[in-house]
């Protein structure tokens, strides 16, 4: 065992979390958890994982689940097609290779939504297999103690932590030696304000010895953003029930529920909205509420939306509506419908409120 190995798989054993998903070898339940955490806090992705678990505990019963169900238990993670290709790629294990979860690394990334981070988390700690992961928190600390001043999330960054990484990897027990990188990244090593004091490498850190550590690893350049600007209507229906409408393909949150939706160029103001085609279907003459039009800014990794909602009442009927894309639903709270994270929030908000009211 190398020094490194050695150091970092003490103190993993020291300070490792107690985490569901450290407690088995099953490589569904890790695959379910790395694809969980990719875009998740560990805080936050925790409550996830059992919850998906306690309803897809294994490979087939995630295959056999319809789509819309399984959005809906991922609703709230966002990003939501982590949870189409695992959707996708239950269903082909289960057809390929009979319900059994492949183990070896090459095997993995054939399979959809595995990319080689997660193949090798899951080779390594299922399978042994010796293959090193390389996430954020992996190049984080590799670039700091060696001295890796390539770019952040490029091919060169990856290539030279993997090379560096391959060569230390404990070839008896990858997987703990993959788990201990990783959570001395997430605990020590971390991007602000890293533990350098009580650092088990500090005496050997590139970064700590010629005041880098803020310097590394390079960071990347900013993402531009395509801005959008939506106004959402909260149209409410005889009988407690709501509008609602399903988000097409080839866009952000695809086959995901929403509001009836205008998108232009800037927020409508009440007099656009009153005015708007949309509301104006039935030839009932709406009660446009406008007093607290509830505005929100929701950034995601390319774009930033810039969303309004108003509350609209006076339709006795949604017949007009469910002519075109719009369907009359149940509360979505209630119902469970896989709902967009902006519509989500809205509703948890109006909720809050008219309980208070």
């Amino acid at each position: 065992m190398n020094d490194f190995q050695r150091k970092i798989i003490q103190w993993y054993n020291l300070n490792k979390r107690d985490l569901p998903w450290r407690q088995t070898l099953d490589p569904y339940r890790i695959w379910v958890s790395e694809i969980i955490l990719q875009q998740t806090r560990v805080d936050q992705g925790l409550a996830y994982y059992e919850r998906f678990i306690a309803r897809f505990p294994d490979v087939r019963q995630l295959a056999e689940a319809d789509e819309q169900e399984v959005l809906s238990v991922w609703k709230g993670l966002g990003y939501y097609s982590r949870a189409r290709n695992m959707h996708h790629t239950a269903r082909r294990i289960v057809q390929e290779y009979a319900g059994v979860f492949p183990g070896s690394y090459h095997q993995l990334l054939r399979l959809k939504g595995i990319g080689k981070y997660t193949a090798a988390a899951i080779a390594s700690i299922c399978s042994h297999e010796p293959v090193p992961v390389v996430d954020g928190n992996v190049v984080r600390v590799f670039s700091r103690i060696f001295g890796i001043e390539a770019m952040a999330g490029t091919t060169a960054s990856f290539n030279k932590v993997w090379e560096r990484s391959s060569a230390l990897i404990d070839r008896e027990d990858p997987g703990t030696y993959n788990q201990a990188v990783m959570e001395f990244g997430a605990l020590c090593c971390k991007p602000a304000n890293p533990g350098c004091g009580q650092c088990i490498f500090r005496n050997d850190c590139f970064a700590f010895g010629n005041q880098m550590v803020d310097k590394l690893p390079v960071k990347k350049k900013e993402i531009s953003r395509r801005e959008r600007w939506f106004t959402y209507l909260y149209i409410r229906v005889g009988g407690g029930k709501v509008l609602m409408q399903q988000r097409p393909q080839g866009d952000i949150w695809q086959n995901l529920w929403e509001l009836p939706l205008i998108e232009a160029d800037h927020l409508l103001g009440p007099a656009e909205v009153s005015a708007h085609p949309v509301v104006n279907q039935d030839r009932e003459r709406p009660e446009i509420i406008v007093v607290n039009p509830k505005d929100y800014q929701h950034i995601l990794t390319h774009q930033i939306i810039h969303a309004r909602f108003y509350e609209i009442s006076g339709y006795q009927s949604g017949e007009a509506f469910e002519a075109g894309d719009y369907r009359v639903m149940e509360d979505p709270l209630v119902t469970g419908l896989p709902v967009s994270r902006l519509t989500d929030r809205y509703l948890h908000w109006r909720a809050g409120n008219m309980q208070g009211l």
